[in-house]
């Protein structure tokens, strides 16, 4: 991605994340109760949509991924046989991977995870605040339902922060872009100058319908600058922008930010790939092998983070085989090895020796593992901690 675009997709994240965290604290502060404390030991979930083995971690697709395999394999606990032993859908996936426990609910998350979250103990047991929980998607198959279960004494008073940067960014430009024209006719001339009226006033974001207060709200000067850049550049080109580039500048933004305990992310640019274009599912690959390095070398510069962070790395599902009467690598359907297994890459605090864990795990397994990591015992979940890592 060129500087331009990506100046104008992290200025965009400063904005939204200023809004999202008025919104989140003004909302909770009223809860009664709600606490602050803080926890020093960090974990990080990446998951990265459908990737079948063939484009990653075999000889034919180490092309794919220099940076997992060159820079990242050599110190982490790799675990090359991972299974997906649920439903190979996102929400169902997700649910399970943060519940522990396989889930059987609609795909497109219309009900809530049916046991508790990671969040939701981590918040419960450790009395930690919203802001040091958050999950950050690509993916449109999420909602806001997917931060905490319908379970009885958890619930949304315990769960995350749920954020869906491409939707927000949609929705901020579309509102931006079309005051006082038609419906679906947006004059994308004037975009620049009505995006610049909403910067020049930061009391009153009428184009986006935000609203902050306070002297801490102006906007830095250079930053309103690189964004009216960037927004020449965009108007200029129509070039395209990748949704998981811009979760990973929301993600940075919120680290640098609440530098929370528990952070998810889920990059899907792979999905493209229900499209039909192979070209396109790898470059979203590639560009999840990038944007995971960048990750992982924040984690390092960060303070907050360096030392005192685990990070996992993980496809979701895989996708169908090459033959299959579900269009090969357009789908995640098929109840075969090429859709349920997986890898899985651990880094950082709990990965102190480099290894390859050959012994087979499960998606499930990962709640009790980092759920341990935090010091949290005795939860009645079907998965066991993962192997070689340190509590």
């Amino acid at each position: 991605m060129d500087a331009s675009r990506r100046n104008l997709l992290k200025a965009a994240s400063i904005l939204l994340v200023d809004h999202l965290a008025l919104a989140a604290r003004s909302t909770f502060a009223a809860e009664p109760g709600n606490a602050s404390r803080k926890c020093d030991r960090k974990v990080i979930i990446v998951t990265c949509g459908g990737i079948r083995r063939a484009e990653t971690f075999l000889d034919t697709g180490l092309v794919n991924i220099p940076h997992l395999y060159h820079d990242l394999l050599p110190r982490s606990v790799f675990y090359p046989h991972i299974r997906n032993a649920g439903v190979t859908s996102h929400y169902n996936t997700i649910s399970s991977i943060l519940t522990g426990n396989w889930q059987r609910l609609d795909d497109w998350g219309q009900s809530p995870p049916a046991n508790p979250t990671l969040f939701e103990y981590l918040r419960k047991r450790m009395e930690l605040s919203q802001d040091d929980a958050w999950l950050i998607s690509s993916n449109k198959a999420l909602t806001n339902r997917i931060g905490a279960s319908s379970m009885r004494d958890f619930g949304p008073q315990y769960g995350a922060n749920v954020v869906f940067p491409k939707q927000l960014l949609i929705n901020a430009v579309i509102q931006a872009a079309s005051q006082g024209h038609p419906e679906h006719s947006a004059d994308r001339a004037a975009m620049q100058h009505e995006l610049e009226a909403i910067l020049q006033h930061a009391d009153n974001y009428e184009g986006l319908g935000w609203s902050v207060s306070g002297d801490e709200s102006m906007l830095d000067l250079r930053m309103q600058g690189s964004m009216h850049q960037a927004i020449e550049e965009l108007v200029r080109t129509n070039a395209p922008v990748t949704g998981d580039e811009f979760t990973f500048l929301i993600s940075e933004e919120v680290m640098r930010r609440f530098a929370p305990s528990l952070l998810a992310i889920t990059f899907s640019d792979v999905e493209v790939a229900h499209f039909g274009s192979y070209s396109m599912h790898l470059a979203g690959i590639r560009t999840m092998d990038r944007l995971v390095y960048e990750l992982w070398n924040l984690v390092q510069e960060l303070p907050s983070y360096r030392g005192r962070t685990t990070l996992f790395v993980l496809p979701e599902f895989g996708r169908d085989f090459d033959g299959s009467n579900t269009n090969g690598f357009f789908n995640h359907r098929s109840n075969d090895d090429s859709t349920s297994l997986t890898w899985m890459m651990c880094l950082g605090e709990a990965a102190r020796s480099a290894d390859v864990v050959e012994r087979p795990v499960e998606h499930i397994d990962l709640c009790p593992t980092i759920a341990g990591m935090f010091g949290i015992k005795g939860l009645d979940l079907p998965g066991k901690p993962l192997p070689a890592l340190s509590a």
